[in-house]
């Protein structure tokens, strides 16, 4: 009765335990440390209990053992009697592969061999194995393929932190290739579950960008954000000849290579947002020849600094442009340059390019 209560009361402390015997098998896990380890084992080794990524049935004697700092925290409490803390860094198996996991660690001696270890950022660690999952969710729904409706394209997906804020979309619309580029509000965990409203709320069976602009904007109020959250949206659907394209709020032109020369495309109208009541999107049609590269940015391309406060701006953009012979081509020059111009990317940057 008496160790059944003590179990239930470990289980509702909020950091991590973990005790482990005289041998450094672990013996017992708390609830806190189960959430952090889903997939471990229950009893076993050290490497058995985190899933580490290595073979954890040679765990405390492999070459691994010698640079292992969970072993190092419990063997030192063990040998020396004395409690110890210290920052523990692990790589651990995950869905997606392996991931790392950092932790601080309290260890403490009880007495007959046993020992005691505190994760006391539990809860830090936790949401950062989750930011990395969802950062994995969020990279599996890009698009996976380089043709669409026969058209090549070619992109480029960078967020400044964990979760982006920036959505790049390719999809086809009866024999039309379509291009979407959105750019949220704000950054982090907000701007990502923003972006993944915009992936579901979008029509991709829409033939007309703006009226797929149109019921983003209905599926959005409906939502009832303050006026701090808005989304602005580049759309273009690309016909035999001719793009009929539409934009919200997108202050980035869409810009399109033609015989050497280069063609800047605006409409102004607004961001998806609460902030009108009555809002309209409008669409153009232009032509294009063979050729050409169409290409769709957001504003993390053009307002990217460098350590002087100088902007990369549309003119490095059209610059990258005008030397590319391919929207491959054109991607790849655009990363390069980028992160020449600004080695601390401080927003999400996204393109995409259309071989035309």
């Amino acid at each position: 009765m008496i160790e059944k209560f003590y179990k239930r009361m470990l289980d509702g402390v909020p950091s991590g335990l973990i005790v482990t015997d005289k041998n450094l098998k672990v013996v017992y896990t708390n609830a806190a440390f189960k959430n952090l380890f889903p997939d471990a084992a229950a009893r076993g080794s050290l490497g058995k209990i985190i899933g580490c990524k290595r073979d954890f049935r040679q765990c405390g004697s492999s070459d691994c053992a010698k640079h292992c700092s969970l072993l190092h925290a419990f063997e030192d409490a063990l040998y020396s009697d004395r409690e110890n803390m210290q920052r523990v860094t692990l790589a651990i198996k995950g869905d997606d592969g392996a991931k790392e996991l950092s932790f601080a660690l309290t260890v403490k001696p009880l007495g007959e061999g046993l020992c005691m270890g505190v994760i006391d950022d539990a809860l830090e660690t936790e949401i950062a194995s989750e930011l990395r999952s969802a950062r994995s969710i969020q990279q599996k729904l890009l698009p996976a393929g380089k043709w669409v409706a026969g058209k090549r394209y070619s992109y480029m997906y960078i967020p400044c932190r964990e979760i982006g804020g920036d959505l790049p979309e390719i999809f086809a619309v009866g024999d039309s290739a379509c291009g979407v580029i959105a750019d949220v509000s704000g950054k982090g965990i907000s701007a990502g579950m923003l972006t993944a409203f915009v992936k579901a709320a979008y029509d991709k069976t829409a033939y007309s960008p703006a009226q797929a602009i149109a019921s983003l904007s209905t599926r959005f109020r409906e939502l009832n954000l303050d006026e701090k959250n808005y989304v602005t949206v580049a759309a273009a659907r690309i016909d035999k000849d001719t793009i009929t394209y539409s934009m919200a709020g997108h202050n980035v032109p869409i810009l399109l290579k033609s015989d050497g020369g280069i063609t800047r495309i605006m409409l102004n109208s607004p961001p998806v947002s609460n902030w009108f009541d009555n809002p309209r999107w409008f669409e153009d049609v232009i032509p294009y020849k063979k050729g050409d590269i169409l290409a769709l940015l957001t504003d993390g391309v053009t307002e990217c600094k460098n350590e002087r406060g100088e902007m990369f701006g549309v003119e490095g953009a059209i610059r990258t442009l005008s030397y590319a012979r391919t929207g491959e081509e054109f991607i790849k020059d655009l990363e390069t340059n980028l992160k020449n111009f600004c080695h601390n990317l401080n927003d999400d940057i996204t393109a995409i390019a259309f071989d035309l």
